[in-house]
């Protein structure tokens, strides 16, 4: 069994017979055999943590202008502020000194489409209901709102003075800012 889907064509960049997996690891043996240690610490330079969708349409360091140690990146679907999300920020700012939070949502996101009962749906195939949320929202100023507020009166969290929230419109490329009242 493999634990990653084959890859199609050779004409897609794909490697004869193998996986992505093996297409990935295989371009981390070039990456390495070219890398030199940059020295860096693993705080980030900038003091700010970067929450955003794992969309793959999202390259957060271009976009932003940023370059490899500026920033703490934690994503997920939605790039919705979740206990998970929390904990992360939380020992981003207190073990790796970051002060500034930029949530980033973006046009079009999978998470319009679906709905909670998504769970349900899961826990009817596999017999087990998720203990997590799916977070699926139908409004992103809201939502991107919403995350704001989860990052601002959380307890844990040392820095929430300093939290801006945008949508990335994933057609034009630029960041809307989301007034957070």
């Amino acid at each position: 069994m493999t634990t990653s889907a084959s890859v199609p064509t050779e004409s897609e960049g794909a490697i004869r017979g193998g996986t992505v997996t093996d297409r990935l690891v295989d371009a981390n043996e070039r990456y390495a055999a070219a890398f030199t240690d940059p020295g860096m610490d693993a705080r980030p330079v900038l003091h700010v943590a970067v929450v955003a969708c794992m969309d793959a349409r999202l390259d957060l360091h271009a976009a932003l202008g940023l370059e490899l140690g500026d920033c703490h990146t934690i994503r997920n679907a939605g790039g919705v502020v979740t206990d998970d999300v929390i904990r992360s920020l939380t020992i981003s700012q207190r073990k790796l000194g970051t002060r500034s939070i930029v949530l980033i949502h973006h046009t079009g996101c999978g998470l319009e489409a679906i709905t909670e009962d998504f769970r349900t749906e899961l826990e009817m195939e596999v017999g087990q209901r998720p203990a997590w949320a799916v977070e699926a929202f139908r409004d992103v100023d809201q939502d991107v709102r919403q995350s704001m507020q989860r990052v601002r009166t959380s307890p844990f969290l040392l820095h929430a003075d300093d939290v801006r929230g945008f949508v990335f419109d994933v057609k034009t490329g630029l960041l809307r800012e989301i007034d957070p009242a």
